[in-house]
């Protein structure tokens, strides 16, 4: 596996060697040491799976104070967008965030550390989207940023008239009305 850390510290890009014969594929999904020596300890404790369609537009979700939560996405069926957005106040990449295709092809997977609000979108006619998180989900501690913020400046690249999303998700607050990290 070939870590990248992206343009913001902390947020990495996972390469996975694959290998390929008449066969199929064989890769490492996931390897605790290996993790631990180029990104650091992270205790996950739940897999979680989602499927969606094409258009469809997860985010951007995350957990506030002692619920926060680390995240490994990737993709398994198909193709997303996923965007990672700083959230941490005293990060000198507040409110920049991170864009990166995942795929069955390309089998990337992406690390989100705690401090960051997270989402996808769909790009092929459906997806099948995995992550690992390192805390529980708690609905009470839960907060959005709104995908289309014009301060996040995220180019999402389909017509937002073919979106498909939550009303919870359309009703987020603008990113400069959201509850940051310190």
């Amino acid at each position: 596996m070939e870590y990248k850390e992206t343009a913001i510290k902390g947020v990495f890009i996972l390469e996975p060697r694959v290998f390929e014969d008449s066969r199929g594929y064989f890769f490492e999904a996931w390897k605790d040491s290996d993790f631990a020596e180029h990104v650091g300890k992270v205790n996950f404790i739940q897999d979680n799976e989602s499927k969606s369609c094409y258009g469809v537009l997860r985010g951007l979700h995350y957990q506030k104070g002692e619920f926060s939560q680390a995240k490994l996405v990737r993709v398994i069926r198909g193709k997303v967008l996923d965007v990672a957005v700083d959230m941490r106040k005293g990060s000198p990449t507040f409110g920049r965030h991170v864009m990166v295709e995942l795929s069955e092809e390309n089998k990337r997977q992406f690390f989100i550390p705690r401090g960051f609000a997270h989402g996808f979108l769909v790009m092929s006619d459906v997806a099948v989207f995995t992550y690992k998180v390192d805390n529980v989900y708690a609905p009470a501690h839960e907060a959005s940023v709104r995908y289309d913020d014009p301060d996040l400046g995220i180019s999402w690249p389909i017509d937002m008239k073919d979106v498909i999303m939550s009303d919870k998700d359309r009703a987020a607050s603008l990113f400069k009305d959201a509850e940051y990290f310190d």
